[in-house]
């Protein structure tokens, strides 16, 4: 007598399938900051490029930074000759002769020299300068500064031991001239008549 239990009769199987009994279904797992994935087969083909994530605009920045500053430093034992212009803080340790216009700012360390021509927003004179320098804001001479020559300064402060020699005056913008109305061109007088001149021959 057989005791064993029948075994179900196994299905033929369905044409085109690659089911298998050991087949476990794959889990995608979707990263924070990554584009999300899809298994393959499941609503669009495997070679199709995924998504990339939306990336948020860096924020503009509020002010400027001081390296947007355009910074010239002339070093020690360096001399520079000529014209200075596109320079919005200049930083003397060596020797410098030139016409600066327009910066914000000049710096004159103990070691540095300076002749020429400034006008500028803002200077700090720690070592010498010879020559006309105008100084819409404030002028400090430090101890050890010494300036020769015509000086014109909005706010000044001097530090006990500077030396200042030359024309000294406080600087007062120009003053833009004021538009006068032209006045209606009144008819000019007509000329007076002549005498006839008469010459006896």
């Amino acid at each position: 007598m057989n005791t064993s239990t029948p075994k179900p009769p196994a299905g033929a199987p369905i044409p085109g399938s690659s089911y298998k009994p050991t087949d476990i279904p794959r889990r995608t797992v979707d990263l924070p900051g990554a584009a999300p994935r899809r298994p393959e087969g499941y609503g669009a083909p495997a070679s199709a490029p995924a998504a990339a994530a939306p990336v948020a605009p860096a924020p503009a920045p509020t002010a400027p930074l001081a390296s947007d500053q355009r910074r010239l430093i002339v070093g020690r034992d360096i001399s520079l000759n000529g014209e200075i212009g596109s320079c919005d803080v200049l930083v003397v340790e060596g020797t410098v002769e030139a016409k600066l216009r327009d910066g914000r700012s000049i710096e004159i360390a103990e070691t540095g020299l300076f002749k020429g021509a400034v006008e500028i927003d803002e200077a700090d004179i720690g070592g010498r300068f010879e020559g006309d320098i105008i100084v819409r804001g404030r002028l400090t001479v430090r101890s050890t500064g010494k300036i020769n020559g015509s000086i014109k300064y909005g706010e000044l402060a001097v530090e006990a031991g500077a030396l200042l020699n030359g024309e000294i005056g406080k600087y007062t913008p120009a003053a833009k001239p004021a538009v006068v109305p032209a006045a209606p061109a009144e008819a000019a007088p007509a000329p007076a008549a002549l005498d006839p001149i008469v010459v006896d021959g």
